[in-house]
C-alpha cells in the first residue's frame, strides 16, 4: 500500500501542508456548511473554452468532491476493472498528479443503487494528515495518509450492509475523526483519535439504511453533533460521545447534513416520505416548522436567518429559517445530488447533467447570473478555493472518463 509516484520531482513537493481558513479542508467546505470564505470571488460563467485554468484526468471514478489544501487537491476514487480504491494528490498550480495511493485492493461493494460509486465520500484534512472512509469486505475503514499519501493507520469503523450505498465523509474535530455509518444491519456512529486510529467513543445506532455525514454545529449555546435519518434527528457531544438530545421527527432515509443559525438544525430527507424540519437546538424538543419539500440528496445552505436549498427535481428556494416562511422558488432545470455552495450571495449548484447554476440568493430575489455546461454528468459538490471553483465531471463518450476542472479568471 505504498503510493505510487509520478516521478521524483514531483515527489518533492509534498512537504508540511498547512490548513488556512479559507481551504475547501473537506466536506462542505470550511465551515462545515457549504459557505466559502467571503472574500473569495471565483467566476460566474465559463465553459470548455472560457476560464479553465487546468483540466485533469481521474483515473476511475467516484462521488467525493475535491479536498483543496495548500498547494495541493486531493480526491477519492475507486477503479472497477482494477478493483482499486484510492486517493489522488494534484499539483493545485497545473493539475499535474503528484501522488496516488492505493488503500484498498478487491472486495468492492458494488450493490446499491445505480447511481451509487465506490468511492463517495470525501477526504478530510488537518494539516499533517488526511482521513478517508471507504466501504470495502462488507465494512465501513477509515484510513489517515500523511500529506506525501504514506498510510498511517487504517480502522474498521463497523460491518456494513448495502441497500443503496455507502458516502458519508469523514469529519474532523479537535483531536477526532467522527465517522458514520448508519444501515439495515445495525449502524455506529463513532470517533476515532486522529493520530491513532484508536476508538475514542462509539454508538450503536438503529437497523436502518442511511447516508449522512456527521455535522458540527455551534447552536442552543454549545457545540454539537448533529444527524438525522433512522426517524431520529439526534444530538451528540462530540468529545464524548454522550447523548445530548433526540426527537423522533426525522424520516428513515436522508443523505443531507444538518445545518444551523444558532438556534434551530435543518434537516431534510426523501424516504419513505418528504421531509424538511426545523428543530430547536435546546433539547426542548420543540419543532418550528416543518414542511414536504423533496431536499433528500443536496445539502442546505443558512445565511444571515434564511435556508436556501436546491430540491432534487431542480428547485432553489429560500425560507425564512424561523418561521419557514417561503420567500422565492425558481426553477434551475435538471436533477440535483450535488449539494449546492455559497460564496457571498452567490449559489453554485450543479445538476446531474453536468451543468452549474450560479444565481444571487438573497431574501429579497433569485437572480440567475449563468448556466455553465461541463462534462455530461456531474454528482460532486462543487469546492471554492483561492477564487477558484473545482469542479468533478464526467464524460460519456465511448467510454466514462472523469476530469477534475479548476475554474478561474483567464488573466
Amino acid at each position: 500500500m505504498r503510493p505510487k509516484f509520478l516521478g521524483s520531482f514531483l515527489s518533492l513537493l509534498v512537504g508540511v501542508l498547512n490548513v488556512h481558513a479559507g481551504d475547501w479542508s473537506g466536506w462542505r467546505g470550511p465551515t462545515g456548511d457549504g459557505r466559502a470564505a467571503p472574500d473569495q470571488n471565483p467566476p460566474v460563467s465559463w465553459g470548455e473554452s472560457e476560464n479553465i485554468l487546468w483540466r485533469a484526468s481521474i483515473p476511475g471514478g467516484g462521488h467525493g468532491s475535491p479536498t483543496v489544501a495548500g498547494d495541493f487537491v486531493y480526491l477519492a476514487t475507486a477503479d472497477l476493472r482494477q478493483q482499486t480504491q484510492s486517493v489522488l494528490c494534484f499539483d493545485r498550480r497545473d493539475g499535474r498528479m503528484v501522488w496516488q495511493t492505493l488503500v484498498h485492493q478487491g472486495h468492492l461493494d458494488t450493490g446499491g443503487h445505480r447511481n451509487t460509486s465506490q468511492a463517495s465520500s470525501t477526504v478530510a484534512i488537518d494539516g499533517d494528515r488526511l482521513y478517508i472512509n471507504f466501504l470495502n469486505s462488507g465494512a465501513v475503514h477509515t484510513t489517515a495518509l500523511d500529506t506525501s499519501g504514506k498510510i498511517l493507520w487504517q480502522r474498521k469503523v463497523g460491518d456494513f450492509v448495502t441497500h443503496q450505498g455507502f458516502g458519508s465523509s469523514p469529519v474532523i474535530y479537535q483531536s477526532l475523526v467522527l465517522v458514520t455509518a448508519d444501515h439495515k444491519g445495525g449502524g455506529v456512529i463513532a470517533a476515532l483519535d486522529r493520530s491513532t486510529g484508536a476508538f475514542v467513543w462509539k454508538q450503536d445506532r438503529p437497523k436502518i439504511p442511511n447516508y449522512t455525514s456527521p455535522a458540527i454545529v455551534r447552536a442552543g449555546g454549545r457545540t454539537q453533533m448533529v444527524l438525522a435519518g433512522c426517524n431520529l434527528i439526534t444530538s451528540f457531544d462530540p468529545l464524548s460521545g454522550e447523548k445530548i438530545w433526540e426527537i423522533p421527527d426525522s424520516t428513515q432515509e436522508c443523505v443531507v447534513s444538518i445545518v444551523t443559525d444558532g438556534e434551530r438544525v435543518f434537516a431534510s430527507g426523501g424516504y419513505p416520505k418528504n421531509h424538511t424540519v426545523a428543530v430547536r437546538a435546546d433539547g426542548s424538543g420543540e419543532v418550528a416548522w416543518r414542511n414536504t419539500a423533496r431536499v433528500y440528496v443536496p445539502s442546505m445552505i443558512i445565511r444571515n436567518g434564511h435556508l436556501y436549498a436546491v430540491m432534487d427535481a431542480g428547485l432553489a428556494v429560500c425560507w425564512k429559517s424561523d418561521t419557514g416562511e417561503e420567500l422565492w422558488k425558481e426553477r434551475l432545470g435538471g436533477d440535483f445530488f450535488a449539494s449546492p455552495v455559497m460564496v457571498g450571495d452567490r449559489i453554485y449548484a450543479t445538476n446531474v447533467q453536468g451543468v452549474t447554476s450560479v444565481f444571487e440568493a438573497t431574501p429579497g430575489h433569485f437572480k440567475l447570473l449563468a448556466q455553465n455546461q461541463l462534462g455530461d454528468e456531474a454528482y460532486a459538490s462543487p469546492a471554492i478555493c483561492n477564487n477558484r471553483v473545482y469542479l468533478r465531471v464526467a464524460r460519456n463518450g465511448d467510454g466514462r472518463e472523469e476530469f477534475l476542472y479548476c475554474i478561474g479568471q483567464n488573466q
